[in-house]
């Protein structure tokens, strides 16, 4: 036995990063002294006094590595791709934060014109048509999508109440009050990041359940961006498709840390586990924020996965480019999906900017 002195220095954790520990359960002492209260540790606890440590030292939180040091004790393999997806979820969060940063630092500059906006210039605004598809294969639709003059977004729920979760996350994203269509810089990103968490919250108490959401709010000659989960948002630039938004899955975060090749990604079984969701936890997961400049006869489309991961992007721009105003090309891409047989709900709203 160890005194905790001892156990300290062996591990190279403090005393009282120890007493912590113990306090929380994840590092309890072998014996306390009744008498004393002096702790005393095993050497056999060693091994996993320096796995918390490691653990911590990249960040995970406290409850993540209890869980994580549980698994390898009994599944080191679990334990093993538990670290490989926290860390996928880190590369997530550091890239769409770059992506942010980037957007900002262009505005500030005044590099994208995004600084003012030009009161001479017509008025903007989205003529858009959004469509549900149950598809072919499942017996419920639990995506939703939302169209307005100005505010774009689509849903996909998971578990038991997915079909609430996505109706009310973007009915309560609705709920949000607008900026003004011509708003200083940051109130547009600063409502978006407001519905989002009212969304999250609208979601709370839906067991075991909750939803993506992707929106886009238009101010000015301005779209703003916020994104959380896997389902995606599009613009078709002069022919041109370009995805505005980056999935929070475990693959995507894979691919971007160079661990796996794009052409793989679609093939894994694991290409929809989640890395952010609105769950109507305490804690807002951080939606993935940004700007872009949008100009008349830009074309939209923001769609969940039943559309983006079944039909190749080369197709789903042809059918943008092709099949005439936003009514007829959401009903264009729904056939695409049902021709490939429809494996999953589908969410689609196609806007242009007018």
């Amino acid at each position: 036995m160890l005194t905790i002195g001892d156990f300290a220095r062996a591990s190279r954790l403090s005393a009282r990063t120890l007493r912590r520990y113990d306090e929380l359960g994840l590092l309890p002492p072998a014996r306390v002294d009744p008498f004393t209260g002096y702790r005393y540790y095993a050497e056999a606890q060693l091994e996993r006094a320096r796995l918390v440590g490691w653990l911590r030292r990249i960040g995970m939180p406290l409850a993540e590595v209890g869980r994580v040091c549980t698994l390898y004790e009994t599944d080191p393999g679990a334990a093993a791709r538990a670290i490989r997806a926290y860390w996928a979820g880190v590369e997530s969060d550091t890239a769409a934060r770059r992506d942010l940063a980037s957007s900002l630092v262009d505005r500030m500059k005044g590099t994208t014109g995004m600084t003012t906006d030009d009161n001479t210039a017509p008025a903007l605004t989205l003529r858009a048509a959004a469509l549900l598809d149950r598809g072919l294969v499942r017996a419920l639709q639990q995506d939703a999508a939302h169209t307005g003059p100005r505010l774009l977004a689509v849903a996909d729920g998971y578990g038991p109440e997915g079909e609430r979760a996505a109706h009310a996350a973007v009915a309560a994203l609705a709920a949000v009050p607008a900026p003004p269509p011509a708003p200083r810089p940051g109130d547009v990103l600063n409502a978006l990041d407001e519905g989002v968490r009212e969304a999250n919250a609208a979601v709370a108490g839906l067991a075991d359940s909750g939803t993506t959401l992707t929106a886009a709010l238009l101010a000015g000659s301005r779209l703003a961006l916020a994104h959380v989960g896997d389902s995606r948002a599009y613009l078709l630039r002069d022919g041109v498709l370009t995805r505005l938004t980056r999935d929070h899955t475990v693959v995507q975060a894979l691919v971007d840390a160079g661990e796996l090749d794009p052409a793989e990604a679609a093939e894994r079984p694991d290409r929809a586990l989640l890395l952010k969701a609105l769950d109507g936890g305490d804690v807002p997961p951080e939606p993935e924020l940004g700007v872009r400049e949008v100009r008349a006869g830009d074309r939209l489309l923001l769609c969940t996965d039943g559309l983006s991961a079944l039909v190749p992007a080369e197709e789903i721009e042809l059918a943008l480019v092709r099949a005439g105003d936003p009514q007829a090309t959401v009903r264009s891409l729904a056939a695409l999906a049902r021709g490939l047989g429809a494996p999953d709900n589908l969410a689609c709203v196609v806007a242009d900017v007018a």
